[in-house]
This record gives C-alpha cells, structure tokens and sequence, in this order.
C-alpha cells in the first residue's frame, strides 16, 4: 500500500468480510442467550448488520469498485473465542450470557475502530457521500456496545457472579 486510497480500499474490504462473518455469528450468539433481552439485542443487531453490509456496498460502488472482502484475521480470532466460549460454557447461564456480552463488545470495539479510521481518511478525502454511510453504521455500532454494556451492568453480570 502506497498511498491512503490504497490503505482505505484494504480496511474496507476488512470491514466488509468482518461484517458478513459477524452477520454469520450473531444468530449463534441470539439462541446461545438466556437473557431475552440480550437474545432480542444480538437478532436486532443482525438486522442492523444486513443493512451495514448494503451501506458498504454502495461504499464500494461510489468508489467504482467491487464489493469484495479481503481475510480479517482478527474478526475470525473473536468469533473463534466466541464460539469457544460456548463450547465451555454448555449450559445456558448468565455466567454464558456475560461472556457472550463481553465476546459481542470485542467485536463491536474492533468494528468501531475500523469505521472510526475510514470515516477520518474519507473525510480527508472529500467524500462526503462515504462519509455519510460510514458515519451512520459507526453510530449503529456504537450504540450497540452501549446496550451490550447496559444489560451488563443492568442485571447479567450481577447474576453471573451470583451463580
């Protein structure tokens, strides 16, 4: 990568393979949870997920080029721990539940990152109709953590240290 197009081609394409493998993984994460709330929360985000996905396709398309991902190896390592989480906590629980919560902000905190970096270069690059789109998913991830940390702090941690 030589120049900042370059390098904001390959975080999109980042981005966008982390988002169809998160896609993939929350619906897992949904019928894993005991919590109604939370399981309500994950399903919900799959919906929000299926939309992020549209939005980096018109990224993509405004850029003239074609919607492609490229191996993020850090998402796969954070849904890999997830996926280990539940095989070590069988039981459905608040302990799993709390775990699935801290699994679910890993994988909000990274994709946060990311937005938050591509917003920054396609400001800098004038593209305000990216910025638009990059914009709003990074408002739908932020506000996804927030609830994940609410319904931690609201009851599930409290009832995975009392289990």
């Amino acid at each position: 990568m030589k120049t900042m197009n370059e390098l904001f081609l390959h975080f999109l394409k980042d981005v966008y393979y982390a988002e169809r493998q998160i896609s993939k993984a929350l619906p897992k994460m949904a019928k894993a949870a005991q919590n109604p709330q939370l399981q309500q929360a994950f399903t919900e985000h799959r919906e929000e997920t299926q939309h992020q996905i549209e939005r980096l396709q018109q990224v993509f398309e405004a850029l003239g080029k074609r919607a492609q991902g490229v191996t993020c190896e850090a998402i796969n390592g954070l849904i890999e721990e997830c996926e280990e989480l539940l095989d070590e906590a069988k039981e459905p629980s608040a302990m799993r539940d709390a775990g699935l919560i801290a699994c679910g902000q890993a994988v909000e905190h990274y994709e946060m990152a990311r937005y938050g970096s591509l917003v920054a270069w396609a400001k800098l690059a004038g593209q305000k109709d990216v910025v638009t789109l990059l914009e709003q998913t990074l408002a739908e991830e932020k506000k996804a953590d927030t609830l994940l940390n609410k319904l931690a702090n609201e009851g599930i941690n409290k009832a995975a240290k009392a289990a």
